[in-house]
């Protein structure tokens, strides 16, 4: 009983951290409206939003490995505090450089949350465990609803209110991950759930983890489409207000948060994680596509669609970050799960400056029937057959 109430404390603290993470690396996009108030052009202010994505992909693989050596209690902490520290600082940078410099550091810093689910995988059994990371993948969606939420309204006097709340969040995050978290002992390998990942044999040795990646990176371009470029559209292609469009924005990020718990509860009760995850790969790109037809008509369902894609569009992530973790197996799961979310941010980062220019040049109807491909693409890779193999193996069963 002591041990599963440790473990959802673990899952707690997770979710705190992944939130303060979420809220700060991507809840920037919110700041856009503040950044063109100061005269930036939508080009500039796409560059500074991806700066923190842009630290996070240099640094996620290094937070990996040191959780793999070290534990997650020392790389959450000492990670979350320092890009609280860095966002202290920024508000007395001068300069845009500066800034971005200060936004990129932080996201640095702040990777260490995203290389670390490595305690699911040690403290929840398989049966469990899609749902426990769905739990704490929705803390993203939660820190984009929270960023949605709070940071157009203070940025109403500037960006140095925002960037105090940012770094009060970090550090409250770090607190929590150094008084509570507990690295569970290393499992003995006959305790180890069956997965290709040992500590002797590579997970990269073959196909299957690779295409788990590539999916799941080619996911993130809707995603971060919708995420970065939501605000904008409502505000410059349907007249409203930034603070109305930011409330708006936020409830669809709270159901976002509920779709990645709905997934994972459906790939616990069905045992699968890929096949969950072609299928909303699918629906988001005919639904990229359908709000590209509404956008380029003028019509009035291209606001419930784009809510739509706000939820469906991140559901995918906890399935996919199961997948690697118990495909990579834990003496690998750090490298695999940084591994992964570097290539989901290598994607992410480029995302809002190339948007931006696309948006700038052809309007929002043709870019998002561009972005509509990279899903479709990705539900074509999702290796189903090679997953199914796999458990028919460690079960017994015919694949």
């Amino acid at each position: 009983m002591a041990n599963a109430r440790w473990r959802w404390l673990m899952l707690v603290v997770g979710m705190l951290a992944m939130t303060a993470g979420s809220t700060a690396q991507y809840g920037i996009a919110y700041l856009i409206p503040a950044f063109r108030d100061q005269g930036l052009t939508l080009e500039q202010a796409g560059v500074l939003v991806a700066c923190p994505t842009v630290g996070v992909m240099l640094t996620l693989i290094a937070w990996g490995a040191a959780a793999d050596r070290w534990g997650e209690r020392i790389v959450l902490s000492t990670g979350l505090g320092l890009a609280g520290l860095v966002l202290l600082a920024a508000r007395w940078v001068p300069g845009t450089l500066g800034l971005g410099v200060c936004l990129a550091l932080s996201g640095a810093f702040g990777a260490s949350v995203l290389a670390s689910g490595r305690l699911i995988l040690a403290w929840f059994a398989r049966h469990e465990r899609a749902l426990a990371m769905g739990l704490r993948q929705s803390a993203g969606p939660l820190g984009l609803a929270l960023a949605a939420a709070t940071l157009p309204a203070l940025a109403t006097g500037g960006t140095g209110s925002p960037l105090l709340f940012l770094a009060a969040l970090f550090l409250a995050a770090a607190a929590a991950s150094f008084l509570l978290v507990r690295d569970p002992a290393p499992q003995p390998p006959s305790a180890a759930p069956p997965t290709p990942g040992t500590r002797s044999a590579s997970p990269y040795r073959t196909s299957g983890l690779w295409r788990i990646h590539a999916a799941s990176a080619l996911l993130v371009i809707p995603q971060f489409t919708i995420t970065t470029f939501a605000l904008v559209f409502l505000t410059d292609a349907r007249g409203w207000a930034a603070q109305d469009a930011g409330h708006l924005l936020a409830g669809a990020q709270l159901c976002g948060a509920l779709s990645r718990l709905g997934a994972g509860y459906w790939s616990d009760r069905t045992g699968s994680r890929l096949r969950p995850m072609r299928l909303i790969a699918v629906t988001t790109g005919a639904g990229m596509l359908a709000l590209a037809a509404a956008a380029v008509a003028g019509s009035g369902l291209a606001v419930p669609l784009l809510l739509f894609l706000a939820v469906v569009a991140v559901s995918s992530n906890g399935l996919s970050f199961t997948a690697v973790a118990e495909y990579a197996g834990s003496a690998w799961a750090g490298r695999a799960l940084g591994i992964q979310t570097t290539g989901q941010n290598t994607l992410a980062a480029a995302v809002p400056p190339v948007l931006a220019v696309t948006i700038a040049a052809v309007d929002f109807a043709p870019s998002f029937a561009v972005v509509a491909a990279f899903p479709l693409v990705a539900a074509a890779i999702v290796p189903v057959a090679a997953e199914r193999r796999a458990i028919a193996a460690q079960t017994g069963e015919p694949g």
